[in-house]
C-alpha cells in the first residue's frame, strides 16, 4: 500500500508541481482545493508527465473550518505527508460566509485547521512530515487587527502578515507534535509566476518545478528527516526571528484555536 500525501492549493502553478514531485517518489497524492474542474485538470496535466502517478482529489474550501473537519472525518487510512500550500490574495477585502477576512481564513486558519484535524491521521506513521509553504515575503503581524477590521486593507501587507503567521504556526505545531514523531517545517518556494504573485503585482523568474523544489525536498528527502520547527529557503535552513518568538507563537496558536 502506498503512503499517502495531501497537497492543498494543488492546482496552482507551484501546487501542481509539488504534487508531481511527491508523486514521483511513489506516494499517493490527494489534491485539495475548492474548484473541482481545476482539480481534475491538474490530475490530467500531471498524468501526461507521470502516467503511473497515484492521484486523487477532494473538493474543499480551505477557508472554512467546517469543510476541513468534514474532509478529515471522511479520511480513510493514515497520512504520511501534509503540504499546506493554498493561498489567496484578493485585491480588496473580502470575507468568508462566516465573516472572517479571506486571507486570514485561507492562508492562516486553513493551515492551522489542516494540521489540527489531520495530524491525528499521521500519528501512527514513521517519519511523518508537515510542510507549511510560507514565503520570505513575511512580516507585519498585527495582533490588534488581524482581519483588517479597522485599518486600511492592503493585500500585500495582509499577505506578508499571513506568511509570517504560517512560519510561526510551524514552530507552534512542531513543539506540540514532537512527541508524536511528526515533523513540521516552513519554507519559501521559488519565485514563480502564479495567480498570487500576479495579484501582488510581482512576477517570477523560476519554473514551477524549481519553485516546488524545497517543499518537495522537505516532504520527501532523507536529507530533511529529523528536522522540525525550522524555516528553509533553497533547501537551506534560514534563521527566522518570527519562529524564535515563543511568546508570539503561543499567542498566535491561542488566537487560531479560538476561531
Amino acid at each position: 500500500m502506498k503512503n499517502k500525501a495531501i497537497v492543498t492549493g494543488a492546482y496552482g502553478a507551484i501546487g501542481k508541481a509539488i504534487v508531481a514531485g511527491i508523486a514521483g517518489y511513489g506516494m499517493e497524492v490527494i489534491l485539495v482545493g475548492r474548484d473541482e474542474n481545476k482539480l481534475k485538470q491538474a490530475i490530467d496535466d500531471i498524468h501526461e508527465i507521470h502516467p503511473d502517478a497515484a492521484l486523487g482529489y477532494a473538493v474543499t474550501d480551505l477557508s472554512r473550518k467546517s469543510e476541513i473537519i468534514e474532509l478529515s472525518e471522511a479520511w480513510e487510512g493514515s497520512l504520511q505527508v501534509l503540504v499546506n500550500n493554498a493561498a489567496t490574495c484578493p485585491r480588496s477585502r473580502t470575507e468568508t460566509p462566516e465573516g472572517i477576512e479571506m486571507q486570514w481564513a485561507a492562508n492562516v486558519l486553513g493551515y492551522y485547521w489542516m494540521i489540527r484535524y489531520f495530524s491525528p491521521h499521521m500519528r501512527e506513521q514513521t517519519d511523518a512530515r508537515i510542510v507549511n509553504v510560507a514565503s520570505y515575503w513575511a512580516g507585519g503581524l498585527n495582533f490588534s487587527d488581524l482581519e483588517y477590521k479597522t485599518r486600511y486593507y492592503n493585500n500585500d501587507e495582509a499577505y506578508r502578515q499571513s506568511k509570517q503567521a504560517d512560519r510561526m504556526l510551524a514552530a507552534g505545531f512542531a513543539s506540540r507534535l514532537k512527541g508524536d514523531g511528526i515533523a513540521v517545517n516552513a519554507c519559501h518556494p521559488g519565485d514563480v509566476v502564479s495567480k498570487v504573485s500576479s495579484d501582488l503585482g510581482y512576477g517570477g523568474n523560476e519554473t514551477p518545478g524549481e519553485g516546488a523544489d524545497t517543499p518537495v525536498w522537505l516532504a520527501t528527502s532523507a536529507g530533511a528527516e529529523g528536522k522540525s520547527g525550522l524555516y528553509f529557503e533553497q533547501r537551506e535552513r534560514r534563521q527566522c526571528p518570527f519562529m524564535k518568538d515563543r511568546a508570539g507563537v503561543e499567542r498566535l496558536m491561542k488566537v487560531c484555536e479560538n476561531y
